[in-house]
């Protein structure tokens, strides 16, 4: 996944391309522990494999740096936007016609740079990233779920072991968050259902508030002129079984055709659960 970086995700594969490479050192025994960003998981870990404790989220909002510093609602028209998200590029432009869209690979640094440069107007990245390296000064503006909602599991890290590999599950288990371990379960299983990969619009954002628990899911088409959007709430102890209703609301108002259309056009990842 950041190898190729000259091809939009959607592709070369997506989800499975940033976690493949690190999966098969830990099946093989190279590595006991995977440290991966909760979003790059796919719906289907490998056999053999379990996703560990899952530390306490970061913050999962969508982050918006642009050249002038101007924030979301103030770019002037035909600002130039980069992401290489199909997510944010299908909600954004909902939100923004008048902007530019523009794919757009590479690490933080090198992003970063094109927008200090001017070769780009603004960026927009996972507020997480920036905050664990330290560089929430470098963010213009934070954009609300109700404009971008984020991907399932954004701000969450996948900590991924052996099935088997009993010391190690003894060993991280205090980093687990409960309420972080929740919000995952929920919108995991709502990506499940979905069959969703990097190359859909698909989005999801569940937030455990006493003892409920709040999904919000969404999918779109490429350009975000057919969104269907819900949101329901469950006792935490129903998470999978909210993000498997909320999926099944989302099917129902149109979400399954959507998805057989981007699935026709070949945006799958090939082998997708």
């Amino acid at each position: 996944g950041d190898k190729i970086l000259d091809v939009p995700l959607s592709k070369v594969g997506g989800k499975g391309l940033f976690v493949k490479e690190i999966e098969e050192a830990l099946l093989q025994g190279e590595i006991d522990l995977a440290v991966h960003s909760m979003k790059d998981m796919p719906a289907k870990i490998p056999a053999g494999l379990q996703i560990g404790p899952i530390p306490k989220r970061e913050d999962p909002r969508d982050a918006l740096i642009s050249h002038t510093g101007a924030p979301w609602s103030a770019l002037p028209a035909g600002c130039r936007i980069g992401t290489s998200s199909l997510r944010r590029q299908a909600q954004l432009k909902r939100s923004r016609p008048d902007l530019i869209f523009l794919s757009l690979r590479g690490n933080l640094d090198t992003r970063l740079r094109k927008v200090r440069a001017g070769e780009i107007d603004a960026i927009i990245l996972a507020a997480a990233g920036l905050h664990r390296m330290g560089w929430q000064n470098r963010i213009t503006d934070y954009l609300p779920i109700e404009v971008s909602l984020p991907a399932i599991g954004q701000g969450a890290l996948a900590l991924e072991c052996r099935s088997e590999d009993k010391n190690v599950h003894a060993a991280i288990a205090f980093l687990n968050d409960p309420d972080t371990g929740y919000e995952m379960e929920a919108e995991r299983a709502m990506l499940t259902r979905l069959e969703g990969g990097c190359q859909v619009p698909i989005a999801g954002f569940a937030k455990k508030t006493g003892e409920q628990i709040e999904l919000e899911g969404l999918v779109s088409n490429l350009d975000g002129t057919e969104v269907v959007r819900e949101k329901r709430r469950r006792p935490i102890k129903e998470a999978e079984a909210l993000g498997i209703e909320v999926a099944e609301l989302l099917l129902a108002k149109g979400a399954d055709r959507i998805l057989k259309e981007l699935s026709e056009k070949n945006l799958f990842e090939e082998g997708a659960p």
